[in-house]
């Protein structure tokens, strides 16, 4: 049975949510589900923005079919072409076999490298800039290669100016009735999942993103339409101003990451001993993360969030533990840049960790070692407090 919802007069949401997914793309975990936003414009002809998952194919069609109310389907605007969203152009094709494909040139490459139905008699192939009337809307069309992926582009309404932003602006979680951010609790439900999926689906792209801000800022904007999230109607510029500080690779908060690796927990020991000596000399809001025990994706996105990170890890295999070197080598790969760091490195014999740490660490764009690392030999022994001590005001003094 059909769910839609109208987020104007004649702009409706026939997208959908998926609660059984447990991995995004197979591998970020989204406990509280996602949901993939589509809508349908109608106007002296009509269009629908995107297509959706083949999870909800089924539930999409029937929206698609509500939303019409009987009238045909004029045109089809592909902004994105990574499967979760274009999974139902062949069967939008085969239902509304004269539909007109609103793509640029690469869009059409990747239809023909993901499907093997003929869509050539149906594309209309776009420009930068380009304007396409349907009635009393007309949709501009701004290309935003690499937010995330090379053929990105982001649809604007031009009469109630409404954005489609493809994937950008989005989150992780399933929508539950509530279709706008301002009727949900977004700061509890939705902001930590949103730096989440900037960090780890976009992060790498803060260029790209800077550069598709700069172009839009002559527009005026009303409404954001992300591909996943809820929709943006009011407060925008709380949205705008975390991608705008995300996408510059500059902190949310000044205090202090902990991260670790630790096999019988003496480096979790030691961790727990700067930690406490951070916290009575001022330091709050701190974050500690145990590598092994903790998804990659939700330290990465603490790692945007946090001015000052600790990484410590003991050797192994006369390298790095292979949690944290992976954890390390993916923020590097993220371009993860700005950022303050210390080190504790662990060894019973040919200690490496922490040398490991900083040889990645250094491949990292504007990454402070802060000091010397702490050092330790099997477990923290007490002279080693004193050492700590100065460790620990160091990552302080550089708070400043």
């Amino acid at each position: 049975m059909h769910c839609i919802q109208n987020i104007s007069k004649n702009i409706i949401w026939v997208g959908g949510n998926d609660r059984r997914l447990e991995r995004f793309e197979n591998m970020f975990p989204i406990p509280s589900g996602v949901c993939y936003n589509s809508f349908v414009i109608i106007d002296s002809e009509t269009a629908l923005i995107d297509t959706v998952d083949q999870s909800i194919s089924r539930q999409f069609i029937e929206n698609i079919i509500e939303a019409l109310d009987g009238r045909n389907l004029d045109y089809l605007v592909l902004n994105h072409m990574e499967p979760d969203h274009c999974a139902n152009i062949e069967e939008i094709v085969r239902r509304y076999p004269n539909i007109k494909i609103v793509g640029n040139k690469k869009t059409f490459q990747m239809i023909s490298q993901f499907y093997n139905f003929d869509f050539h008699m149906n594309m209309h192939e776009v420009k930068e800039g380009d304007v396409l009337c349907i009635g009393e809307h007309s949709l501009k069309f701004f290309f935003a290669p690499m937010v995330h992926w090379p053929e990105v582009m982001f649809t604007y309404e031009m009469t109630e100016k409404i954005l489609f932003s493809a994937d950008a602006f989005g989150s992780f979680g399933a929508l539950s009735g509530n279709l706008f951010s301002d009727d949900t609790d977004f700061e509890c439900t939705y902001a930590e999942e949103a730096r989440r999926y900037y960090a780890n689906i976009v992060g790498k792209y803060g260029q790209q993103v800077q550069a598709v801000m700069k172009k839009l800022s002559s527009c005026e904007i009303k409404m954001i339409c992300p591909l996943h999230g809820p929709v943006w109607r009011n407060n925008l510029s709380y949205i705008l101003n975390k991608y705008d500080l995300w996408s510059r690779y500059e902190p949310e908060k000044k205090s202090v990451m902990l991260v670790y690796a630790s096999m019988y927990g003496n480096t979790e020991n030691v961790m727990n001993v700067i930690a406490n000596k951070l916290a009575v000399k001022g330091v709050k809001d701190m974050h500690m993360y145990d590598v092994s025990k903790t998804h990659p994706s939700y330290i990465i996105s603490d790692a945007w969030k946090y001015s000052h990170i600790i990484f410590a890890s003991p050797t192994y295999n006369l390298g790095l533990y292979y949690g944290m070197e992976n954890l390390m080598k993916e923020l590097a790969a993220l371009q993860f840049q700005n950022r303050k760091v210390a080190l504790v490195g662990n060894g019973s014999w040919a200690p490496r960790a922490s040398k490991v740490m900083e040889e990645i660490a250094c491949t990292m764009k504007n990454v402070e070692i802060i000091g010397n690392p702490i050092e330790i030999t099997s477990s923290m022994k007490e002279e080693q407090h004193k050492a700590i001590d100065e460790f620990v005001d160091k990552i302080i003094e550089s708070m400043k």
